[in-house]
């Protein structure tokens, strides 16, 4: 799939049109960010180690029945996608008490929530992400009422998929974020599922896999990585 332009440039990632109006070509970068990109540094191989994992966890969501912008994987490095009215909301499933959620109520770390929590925050740096209702959404006219309501019940089907999927690799699925957007009217989950945007604690340990290695200064993010895609199933090529 050949590119035209560059369309936009993320934090780790860069969309690029085709010829195809309805394709975008998804590269992801090596750059690793935190706090809102307050922190910015290059971890050789990280962009095909998510690109690789995404391809993974998107195709399993899929064969689920969950539309998702995903079309194949183009390289290393390439994902080819569905191009997306992005609503600018995330949606964030919590299974475990975790980061801000730890931090605005006070509660112990890894408190089980159950059910499951489902919050909203408005994706704006500028603003660093602040915490929405669904009333916000619906009065800025960012989503409809009903656009809301297949969100929210995409992020909990999501959530029982890969919660098992994790949890059979010993894997605690603690929490996580999903972007949508509108493709020719349906509401179709987007962006990307990694590393990045969950957290994954070893089932016995308690250990940290994921991006919260990078933002605690842990170290071994990306050997972190590689070992989950590897308790998966996944094969990286790189």
């Amino acid at each position: 799939m050949n590119t035209t332009e560059l369309l936009y440039q993320g934090k780790a990632k860069s969309a690029y049109l085709t010829e195809d109006p309805d394709l975008l070509v998804l590269a992801f970068r090596d750059d690793t960010s935190a706090f809102d990109g307050e922190v910015i540094e290059q971890l050789e191989a990280k962009g095909a180690i998510n690109n690789q994992f995404n391809a993974f966890i998107m195709q399993k969501l899929g064969e689920a029945g969950i539309p998702t912008h995903f079309v194949k994987q183009l390289s290393p490095t390439e994902a080819l996608v569905k191009r997306l009215e992005m609503i600018p909301v995330e949606c964030v499933a919590r299974n475990r008490a975790a980061g801000s959620l730890v931090r605005r109520l006070g509660v112990e770390e890894g408190l089980m929530l159950d059910p499951p929590l489902f919050e909203l925050f408005l994706k704006n740096d500028a603003l660093h992400d602040p915490m929405i209702t669904e009333h916000h959404v619906e009065a800025f006219g960012w989503a409809t009422r009903d656009e809301m309501d297949v969100m929210h019940r995409l992020t909990l089907e999501v959530n029982a998929v890969l919660s098992k999927l994790f949890l059979a690799a010993d894997l605690t699925l603690v929490d996580f974020k999903l972007e949508f957007g509108r493709f020719h009217g349906e509401i179709v989950l987007g962006d990307e599922f990694s590393p990045d945007g969950c957290r994954l604690w070893d089932v016995h340990s308690g250990e940290k896999k994921d991006k919260d290695r990078f933002r605690q200064g842990l170290g071994g993010v990306l050997d972190a990585y590689r070992e989950v895609g590897a308790r998966l199933g996944i094969v990286f090529d790189t």
